[in-house]
């Protein structure tokens, strides 16, 4: 990534993570990154933490980088696309981190051939343990799918797929977080009742769930062949295991998974109908 010169458009949270992971992970320098927001506060604070230059000038920001993130709310996209297009080098790649927002609104504002990346990360990314999917514009090259692949990397995981799957992401890890964040809060409940502190019970279950989510990563092992790792003859998993089955938890995830993917597919339909008007 030597070559490259990497600018990011907006300093919220997800491109504060990014930042902080190609820094952290050596994958740029401080001098190869520039971010650029209309929040002076937020620029300061990301200057403090990382020493990079920032800017409230996007089209200076476009004519300098070779990697343009849109990391803007979906609602201001249009706004900044048209701010930006006149601005936008041929030989610059945009990969885009605004939900719902589809590759063809950003092929439709920016000069004709550029080169788009639609990106849907997680917020586990801020705690560089991400998991993004990456989905190709039709202009866009297998340099451009490595570079963008190598900058998601330094936060968590990647996965290249089709852009008709991104709502499918969108319902599993974008909106996975939460789910989880659920379960760890009913676990640590479950602990309480049973006779633990509120703190040791809340630890207990994120530990659990962060050590048997790395298991699985670090081992590439089936997650059922896992859980009977843990299920010995008459033991207490297995009974803990008949009453989560006999409650439908395994149907209720399918069921919230399959929920979210067709709400997002909802949201973007009504965001293609915007930008197209």
């Amino acid at each position: 990534m030597n070559e490259h010169r990497i600018g990011f458009l907006g300093a919220g949270n997800m491109a504060s993570a990014l930042v902080r992971g190609i820094l952290a992970s050596s994958t740029v320098t401080p001098e190869q990154v520039r971010v650029s927001d209309v929040s002076q506060e937020r620029l300061d604070r990301i200057h403090a933490q990382h020493g990079i230059v920032t800017t409230k000038d996007n089209p200076a920001l476009v004519s300098w980088a070779t990697i343009l993130v849109y990391s803007v709310k979906p609602q201001v996209i249009d706004r900044v696309l048209l701010e930006t297009a006149p601005h936008f080098q041929k030989e610059t790649l945009a990969v885009s981190i605004a939900a719902g927002v589809p590759v063809s609104a950003f092929e439709h504002r920016l000069p004709e051939g550029a080169r788009v990346v639609r990106t849907m990360p997680n917020t586990a990314a801020i705690a560089l343990a991400g998991a993004t999917a990456i989905a190709p514009g039709s202009h866009a090259t297998e340099e451009d799918i490595a570079a963008t692949t190598r900058l998601f990397d330094a936060v968590g995981r990647t996965v290249v797929l089709d852009e008709s799957l991104i709502d499918a992401v969108t319902g599993l890890s974008g909106s996975g977080p939460a789910y989880v964040m659920l379960m760890i809060e009913a676990l640590a409940d479950g602990g309480v009742k049973v006779g633990l502190h509120r703190e040791t019970a809340l630890l207990l279950a994120a530990q659990t769930v962060y050590g048997s989510a790395k298991l699985l990563l670090d081992t590439g092992e089936h997650p059922g062949r896992l859980k009977d790792m843990v299920t010995s003859p008459g033991g207490t998993a297995i009974a803990g295991l008949h009453t989560l089955e006999s409650g439908g938890l395994r149907r209720t995830l399918i069921d919230a998974v399959e929920a979210a993917t067709g709400r997002a597919e909802e949201l973007g339909a009504e965001l293609r109908r915007k930008l197209a008007t």
